[in-house]
């Protein structure tokens, strides 16, 4: 099957950024943000702090806490995703705050490498308990909050959630389980007036590599896998301001997108898309109900009327 118009047409006509849309003002609405010590969750709070968000910013670290309570406009709590007591402190204090809640950002994330012959399950099971089971947790404690506020429910994503790269088993798994949460919730909540983001970032400088080497140790042979080498050091990247931008634009459009793909360069953009149309020619092939090319071109066609137009 010849795909020259489909790619043609998905890669010219699919948004591919932030899209500049009215935004409402914050009003001092209250977002909280996991995982807000560094990297992309610093970078969340510390934007959404500047231009007049309560930021209820939460880390595990003392020092952490100390440098994210001396911001303006952020209130830091102690929390780690994976302690369901401290989850139910932190709604706790979020109530007693009597600033209701307008957006809950599950940022909070941790990476591994390996193949799955390599990987220990203690790893496996450390990037399942935050990724996903955290913002499971966190979506079941706060939920009622968003709710009463009509207001924004925002995952943290990545590109690994859409393609998949080896040695990344058990960090594309825990993005991909992101993507059918978003889905799943956004359908849930459909009539509530509640909006579910999903953020998709590429690579961004972050402390995420440096953290998992800790774990499993600089020397062991994992980190060497063929194929693939974990970096400790990611400020060869850029900083993730774009995507913090995306997550403020997620939280004050009207009309949010369901999906921000946040990536630094051409490559990564179309990595990710055209992981997208390998799926779905994979998906279309060889079966009793395949769609031509004609076919083909007419969903997606159909499934574009209303997109947004690429981004400048």
């Amino acid at each position: 099957m010849r795909l020259p118009a489909l790619l043609t047409v998905f890669l010219l006509a699919l948004p591919w950024g932030v899209q500049a849309q009215s935004a409402e003002p914050a009003r001092q609405r209250a977002v909280l943000v996991t995982g807000a010590s560094t990297g992309i969750g610093r970078k969340v709070t510390e934007k959404l702090a500047a231009h007049g968000w309560f930021v209820y910013a939460t880390a595990r670290k003392e020092n952490d806490l100390k440098a994210l309570g001396a911001l303006r406009n952020v209130q830091a709590i102690r929390l780690d995703v994976t302690h369901p007591e401290e989850i139910a402190a932190a709604a706790e204090t979020i109530k007693r705050g009597g600033r209701g809640l307008y957006a809950l950002v599950n940022n909070a994330g941790v990476a591994t490498v390996g193949a799955i012959a390599d990987m220990s399950m203690d790893e496996f099971d450390l990037v399942m308990k935050v990724n996903v089971y955290g913002p499971v947790r966190m979506i079941k404690a706060f939920e009622p909050l968003i709710l009463a506020s009509k207001g924004r429910i925002v995952n943290i994503g990545s590109i690994s959630g859409i393609g998949a790269s080896p040695n990344l088993m058990a960090y594309a798994m825990s993005k991909h389980a992101i993507e059918a949460l978003t889905d799943v919730l956004a359908g849930e909540l459909a009539d509530t007036g509640v909006h579910v983001i999903v953020v998709e970032p590429g690579n961004y400088d972050s402390e995420i590599g440096k953290n998992a080497i800790m774990r499993v140790g600089a020397n062991s042979p994992v980190l060497s896998s063929p194929g693939y080498k974990l970096q400790a050091d990611r400020s060869i990247y850029k900083e993730p301001d774009e995507v913090a931008i995306a997550v403020e634009a997620a939280l004050s459009e009207p009309r949010p997108k369901r999906r921000y793909m946040v990536v630094p360069n051409q490559h990564e953009a179309d990595w990710t898309l055209n992981s997208q149309i390998h799926q779905l020619v994979q998906l279309n092939e060889g079966q009793p109900y395949t769609y031509d090319q004609a076919g083909l071109d007419k969903m997606l066609n159909d499934t574009l009327v209303g997109a947004l137009p690429r981004s400048k």
